[in-house]
Formats: C-alpha cells, structure tokens, sequence
C-alpha cells in the first residue's frame, strides 16, 4: 500500500470513528432529551436502528445498546400510548447490535441483562383467528413480556408476547420463546422448551428427571 492511500485509509477510519462518537445518544445529546429517562452512562451506538415512542421509553443507568438496534413503542411515530412507560430497560444491560424491540403494551427487561446479536422482543403479533383474511390484516394482539434481572439471550433468539422469564435465565441462540419459565431456567428450542433448572437442592438438574443422579 502506498503511503498517500495509507494516510487516506488512516484518515477516513479517524473521521468515522469521530462520526460514531458523536452519533451515539446519551444523556447529553439532544435524541437522548427525548426518551422519558435515559439514565446516567447510557449510551446507543451509531447508527442506530428504527427509534420512536422515546417519551414512553426508559433505560436504566449504564445500559449500552448497539448499532443498529431497534426501540421502539407503538405502531409508528407520534401516537398517543398513555400517560406511563411501555417498554422499560434496567441498568447495566448491554443489548447486541442489530437487535429489535418493540413494545405496544409492556415489556419490561430487568436489571444486567445482556443479549447477542439479532434478538427480537416483542409484546406483539398478529393473529390467525379467520382463515379467509390476510394474516397480516387480521388486528394483532397484545400481550406482556417480563425478562428477569440477569438472564442472557442468545444471538437471534425470539421473545414472543406472553413470555415471562425468571432471574438468571438462559435462552439459547435462535430459541423461540413463549411462556413462562421460573428463575435459572435454560431454555432452548423452537419451541423454546426447559431443558435444564437450578434448586440449591438439586444443583443442576434436568427439570424433566428432578433427580441428577437417577
């Protein structure tokens, strides 16, 4: 490589992370004004994804969300959700990069909770109740999602409205997850089922045979 094309390479790395810099939103920067709280240390990496329904959004303090993360409240910008938060995201969380999160009624993520890449989060879907119309022109509904404090959702799980996941869950890589499961559950699966638990008890233990030494 040439050192006039070494400098140039040099500089346009230098200028795109002075870009990232100061596209990420925080606290200090005036898309952060939006949300109805953003908390001390946040910070969404640059260039985020689809963000609307800031006013009906918190985020916990420390909480690090990637690029080209999704967050999101309500069908499109501007709608009229209430006079209370809808989606709700604890302190020091770290969302993977690519991920979507789109709350309609309520979704609430505890406290440490880390994800990978590409998870989806939803309180949402369309249903299939006539078989004769479209299923995206059928009228979606709702329903609660809680992730507990703690928990990991691995690269490009799914969280479908309805599911309630305990403390200190596990959800495998590409699970599809509805339904509740209490604290230390794994989950894995399409569908996500149970596959191991934790009791100060039994230790670790497949839920299925209580028993680890049967």
């Amino acid at each position: 490589m040439s050192l006039v094309r070494r400098i140039v390479n040099a500089a346009i790395h230098r200028a795109y992370a002075a870009i990232r810099r100061a596209g990420a939103i925080t606290p200090a920067t005036p898309g952060g004004h939006e949300f109805r709280r953003i908390g001390d240390g946040v910070s969404i990496a640059f260039p985020p994804g689809a963000i609307f329904g800031e006013a009906y959004i918190e985020i916990g303090d420390h909480t690090l969300i990637g690029e080209r993360v999704s967050i999101s409240c309500g069908m499109n910008p501007g709608l009229d959700l209430g006079h209370t938060s809808i989606l709700r995201i604890g302190r020091g969380c770290s969302i993977g990069r690519g991920s979507h999160i789109v709350a309609h009624q309520s979704i609430d993520i505890g406290d440490d909770v880390f994800t990978g890449p590409y998870v989806y989060i939803t309180d949402q879907n369309h249903v299939y109740d006539d078989p004769d119309i479209p299923i995206g022109r059928q009228w979606p509904r709702n329903s609660p999602v809680s992730i507990g404090s703690g928990s990991w959702l691995g690269a490009g799980a799914i969280i479908l409205p309805g599911t309630t996941l305990g403390r200190q869950c596990v959800v495998a890589g590409g699970a599809v997850v509805r339904g509740t499961f209490p604290d230390h559950s794994v989950v894995a699966g399409v569908p996500a089922r149970r596959v191991r638990g934790y009791t100060p008890e039994l230790g670790w233990h497949d839920p299925v045979r209580p028993d680890p030494a049967s």
